[in-house]
Order: structure tokens, then sequence, then C-alpha cells
């Protein structure tokens, strides 16, 4: 009897892939609430701050991101939802 590996419904296999976090290797980018092209980076469609595992910061920084892009959002820098939802 041979043994393969378990599939998920769908076939599909997915490999976690290391990922490192943009501020840590580059020292010269910085956080702040009015860099809005950087922090709608980490902004889903739906305009929900996007996770850790998606975006690869490290936790440190994911804090930083959160506190500055709700701190645009109240200077009305960055919208509180969505494209979708407009």
């Amino acid at each position: 009897m041979s043994e393969r590996p378990q599939r998920r419904s769908g076939g599909r296999r997915f490999y976690k892939r290391k990922r490192s976090c943009q501020f840590c290797g580059d020292k010269s980018i910085k956080i702040e609430y009015k860099n809005i092209s950087l922090l709608s980076q980490y902004i889903s469609r739906e305009g929900k701050i996007r996770p850790r595992r998606q975006t690869g910061t490290c936790a440190k920084h994911q804090r930083k991101v959160a506190i500055a892009i709700k701190r645009a959002r109240h200077m009305a820098f960055l919208p509180f939802s969505g494209e979708s939802l407009r």
C-alpha cells in the first residue's frame, strides 16, 4: 500500500513561502499617516487592514502600520469603507 499526500478539495497544493518584512529590510522607509501610497498597499478592496500573513510584515511594524492607517482615516486621507461599498 503506497502512501500519498492527502489532498484538500479542488486538488490544489499550497506552499507557504517565507516573507520578509519590507520595513526591516529597508530602514529608510518611514511609516507615517501622510504616506498614502504606502498605506494603501496594506488595505484590502473592502477597506480592511490586511493581516500579517498576507503582507509579510513583522508584528512590530504591523502595529505601526495599523496605527498609521487609523490616523489617516481619522484625518480623512483614507476612506473608512472600500470601493465596493460606495
